[in-house]
């Protein structure tokens, strides 16, 4: 009796994937460069903890614009709305009414509202989304400077104890100059941050509406004839990136702990950068939602070096600009190397594309 051992394909990396690897390698290089570089700040726990603490906003804001990028939209209004947002909360907090679950609901509801009314017009008018969300933008920043024009510190004993409120790990911690270990703590936002990327990241890999998602985003035609409500798809796209914009101005003014016309101000840019860098395509299709804050804290650390060298700070935005330049040329070039029908190249089985992804197109993750 002869045996026939059957051979089974290898399994491939998918394009969300190999650019989610990617930028994780590039994230990983860069840190250690600025272990290397700076010890003394760098090699804190508390350091790598503060780039979450401080900037979780940021990166609650790129969940929600990673998965509308991935489903071929953009959304360049969540940084005004994160301010509204934010500036409506502090308001609310510091009246009469005021009250932690009451500003939680202001947030939401402005958030939610927006996305709403930006994912309708857009799924179902088809208007543009740059043209509708940058009216969106507008909206909000009107209504911001309209509900108020100078700060707001929120004194309300209640949120104070919230927005003081720390995680410490006791256990892990750094000794200062004079030898007294400090422990590391955690604040709030961060703790948002893996929730929420934790349900979104699960949503988008294993429930019917990201596989929809990736498929729209890829090619809506198709997705349509597959049986795919690309509209609705659409939709709900928009109204969790109005969501995530809500949360984000909550966690805001948790972190600040005042509402200032100037909060959040071109968020959404950061956003966009954050989303490319970790692996988010702009054509849609392509992305890994865990990507987005390994974008967020490549691009933090980068600002962190310059301003640890004392180089001045307009080179922050010099070097940010050179560098989404050059993820847009890296994805640009693997997804064409990636493409066996137009490069004759031999490359490693599990950089090619697989057979599904080279019928469907990009919409796998």
């Amino acid at each position: 009796m002869v045996s026939v051992n059957v051979l089974k394909p290898k399994a491939r990396l998918s394009n969300s994937n190999i650019l989610f690897l990617i930028a994780a390698v590039i994230f990983v290089v860069m840190y250690l460069f600025a272990i290397i570089s700076f010890p003394n700040s760098f090699m804190q726990f508390q350091t790598f903890f503060d780039l979450f603490n401080l900037n979780a906003p940021l990166i609650i804001m790129t969940l929600g614009l990673c998965i509308v990028m991935i489903g071929g939209g953009i959304d360049i209004s969540i940084g005004a709305v994160c301010g509204l947002v934010t500036m409506a909360c502090a308001v609310f907090l510091e009246s009469k009414m005021g009250s932690i679950g009451g500003a939680i609901l202001v947030a939401l509801g402005i958030g939610v509202a927006f996305g709403i009314l930006q994912g309708y017009l857009i799924a179902y008018l088809e208007i543009q989304p740059f043209i509708i969300t940058l009216s969106g933008l507008f909206l909000a920043q009107g209504l911001l400077t309209t509900l108020h024009k100078d700060p707001i510190n929120v004194t309300m004993p209640a949120f104070v104890g919230l927005r003081d409120f720390d995680i410490v790990i006791a256990w892990l911690g750094t000794k200062n100059r004079l030898g007294v270990f400090i422990p590391s703590e955690i604040k709030l936002g961060t703790v948002i941050v893996v929730v929420l990327l934790v349900i979104l990241a699960s949503l988008m890999k294993w429930s019917r509406f990201g596989r929809n998602v990736y498929a729209v985003g890829g090619n809506s035609h198709s997705a349509m004839m597959l049986g795919i409500n690309v509209k609705r798809t659409i939709f709900i796209t928009y109204v969790l990136s109005g969501l995530t914009a809500g949360i984000a101005g909550f966690v805001y003014i948790m972190t600040t702990g005042a509402g200032n016309v100037g909060n959040a101000a071109g968020a959404e840019m950061k956003a966009i950068a954050s989303a490319i860098i970790g692996g988010t395509l702009l054509n849609g299709g392509v992305g890994n939602l865990l990507g987005a804050p390994i974008g967020t804290l490549t691009l933090l650390v980068i600002n962190e070096l310059i301003r640890a060298a004392g180089v001045q700070s307009n080179f922050q935005a010099m070097v940010s600009g050179l560098l989404l330049y050059f993820f847009i040329v890296l994805q640009s070039v693997i997804m064409s190397l990636r493409d066996r029908r137009r490069f004759g190249i031999a490359l490693p089985p599990w950089l090619r594309l697989s057979g599904k992804e080279q019928t469907v197109g990009q919409g796998e993750s």
